[in-house]
């Protein structure tokens, strides 16, 4: 039936291939990801009819010209796709979608996740979300309050000490979850080694080294959302739908805390999401959301944002009192090297 139709990968830094996805991609009015790696496309003569791309762990941008759809092409299409990835060491591997594309991607290996506002949902092709619910139950510690954390920490800051410090005291154990994408501006590895270097006197803490059920921002797929307005709103419904139906029953997590926000809309509007949607009463326990204040220096918040913007100035002096011991000594010999 597709006797006609060849397929090509390549890498994402052939400008001019990528123009000719994009082009494709145009015509559909579906955005291409900047972040993908490596494309396959399928050719029926000179037009191109599909194509499909690899940004690390996550499929992405999959788009069938509409003439062959309900057709069972896509099976043909992530097949190539999969190999692409497999080849390259890919084997655990997600992908988002429109909800309404569930049994096609089912139908090619993958599992189901969570969805959010009906536009968005994730799919995994593995059982792993399973093994780490397993494996979160391990860590489990008794206690009538549970808290947890999820951190970014980039870097790690006084004002992030003291809400892990705040936390802990008024909870029997404390849950902290570290994002783990290399898209900030210290890696993934500086950053979990300076939270545990500045935490370890916090004897009623797991510190959780990263997990792929964290959502990231930077890594969250929005080339199918034609109302770029909602982009935010979803992806934060789909992260705090997966911790709280999956991460957080395994753990027994009855609280959540954050630090409150006075600047940055996104971050105060994904505290307002939190609070909605881990607060809900359905087929999980609901979790009370609590927010700190944060401590100021100078008669302004300490935040790591505020650390990034005077280590650009130059103003180490002002750096040092806005973080622990730790992270000044490790920021100073990022300077020197510089």
């Amino acid at each position: 039936m597709f006797e006609n139709i060849r397929f090509n990968e390549f890498e994402a830094d052939n400008s001019q291939k990528l123009a000719k996805v994009k082009a494709f991609l145009d015509k559909i009015e579906v955005k291409i990801s900047p972040d993908i790696e490596l494309f396959v496309t399928a050719h029926e003569g000179r037009e191109m009819v599909a194509c499909g791309g690899l940004a690390g762990k996550t499929l992405k941008c999959v788009a069938i010209t509409p003439r062959l759809r309900g057709q069972g092409f896509i099976l043909k299409v992530m097949t190539h796709l999969l190999k692409a990835a497999y080849k390259r060491g890919r084997n655990e591997l997600f992908l988002f979608s429109n909800p309404k594309n569930r049994d096609f991607f089912e139908g090619c290996g993958f599992r189901f996740i969570e969805e959010s506002g009906g536009e968005v949902m994730v799919m995994e092709n593995t059982n792993n979300l399973q093994l780490y619910k397993e494996h979160l139950q391990t860590l489990r510690k008794d206690g009538e309050k549970i808290g947890s954390i999820v951190m970014n920490a980039n870097p790690f800051t006084l004002g992030h000490r003291y809400l892990v410090e705040q936390s802990a005291q008024s909870c029997d154990w404390l849950h902290l979850f570290v994002v783990r994408e290399d898209a900030s501006v210290f890696k993934f590895s500086d950053r979990l080694r300076l939270i545990k270097a500045g935490l370890k006197h916090i004897p009623n803490l797991t510190i959780h080294e990263g997990s792929d059920y964290i959502i990231s921002k930077a890594t969250f797929p929005t080339y199918f959302i034609k109302d770029e307005g909602k982009i935010d709103m979803l992806y934060s419904e789909l992260d705090l739908r997966v911790f709280k139906n999956h991460i957080a029953p395994q753990l027994g997590i009855t609280h959540r805390f954050v630090g409150h926000e006075p600047y940055c809309v996104v971050t105060n509007d994904y505290n307002n999401q939190m609070k909605r949607i881990l607060t809900q009463k359905n087929e999980t326990d609901p979790i009370e959301v609590i927010e700190l204040t944060r401590i100021n220096s100078d008669e302004m918040p300490i935040s790591a944002s505020r650390v990034r913007k005077l280590m650009d100035e130059g103003k180490m002096d002002e750096v040092k009192l806005l973080v622990p011991s730790t992270t000044f000594e490790f920021l100073q010999t990022l300077t020197k090297t510089q």
